[in-house]
């Protein structure tokens, strides 16, 4: 099983596709400076597959590679996720900067 996570700014969300079928996805808006993410949801079928993590983590990939805004997590499944994956925590607005030195 393939997941495909694509940005679809005209509905203001990411959606996750397996074989081309929606799976899930993942609602936000925009400010200046923060992608404030408001509901993720994966459809019954697909739940239990990691439909939810293959989409937080290609929407937060993109947020970072585009490095324009922090993340705002009102999302418990977004917030719940970064949690689990502390080297996402610096994309959200008001995480204390890291002091880790390489």
């Amino acid at each position: 099983m393939t997941v495909e996570v694509t940005r679809n700014d005209g509905s203001a969300r990411y959606e996750a596709r397996v074989d081309g079928v929606l799976a899930g996805f993942a609602e936000y808006q925009l400010t200046d400076a923060l992608v404030v993410f408001t509901h993720t949801e994966v459809l019954p079928a697909f739940e239990g597959q990691g439909i939810g993590s293959a989409l937080a983590r290609a929407a937060l990939d993109d947020v970072r590679d585009a490095g324009e805004r922090q993340v705002l997590p009102l999302c418990p499944f977004i917030s719940g996720w970064i949690g689990k994956h502390p080297d996402y925590q610096s994309l959200v607005y008001g995480a204390p900067r890291s002091t880790a030195t390489d």
